[in-house]
């Protein structure tokens, strides 16, 4: 398939949401709170009317996802960009294509494509700054053989989720790497 064809086959937004069993209400939370600043809208005029569209490989159970996504459609709705979403597990021909340091499955993962379907660009699963925090973060745990390595580690990951729904700063973070990225 093409990436047209992986585009038509996607989910709406609208379709994602409602499908959501995990993390939708966050999500929701910060779709209803996040504004692009006037800095990242001027950023992102030229881009304005161009056709472009978004495949978004997502699981309603990342933590990235929860962050990312409503980051993602407030950048769509500025610049009319259709953004589709295609679910991982179920995709896995595609998310192969796209692997994280030609080994992960990390996700979210979003392939823009122009009006022709050819690919633009590609952006995740993480800003730069909030890889440096959760690498900090990692660095505390204690090794992965200690009998508190799994309770601390999902505890780092919780935390971690909270501060995505509540620090602005870490969505302005993504919001500008995405434009970097759209932007070259």
């Amino acid at each position: 398939m093409n990436l047209n064809q992986w585009f038509e086959k996607g989910l709406t937004a609208e379709q994602y949401i409602a499908g959501m069993s995990v993390n939708k209400a966050a999500m929701n939370q910060i779709l209803e709170q996040f504004s692009l600043s006037s800095e990242e809208r001027e950023r992102l005029a030229p881009l304005k009317g161009k056709g472009l569209k978004v495949i978004a490989l997502s699981e309603d159970w990342c933590g990235d996802a929860l962050l990312n996504n409503p980051i993602l459609l407030k950048i769509a709705d500025e610049i009319d960009m259709d953004v589709k979403f295609l679910l991982r597990d179920q995709n896995l021909e595609l998310m192969d294509q796209y692997l994280t340091n030609g080994t992960s499955r990390a996700i979210p993962i979003y392939i823009f494509i122009n009006k022709d379907g050819e690919e633009q660009a590609v952006w995740g699963p993480r800003a730069k700054h909030l890889q440096d925090l959760v690498d900090q973060e990692r660095s505390k745990l204690p090794a992965q053989d200690d009998p508190d390595f799994t309770d601390k580690q999902k505890a780092m990951y919780k935390n971690l989720v909270k501060s995505y729904q509540v620090e602005d700063k870490l969505w302005h973070a993504v919001a500008n790497s995405i434009c970097d990225k759209l932007i070259g």
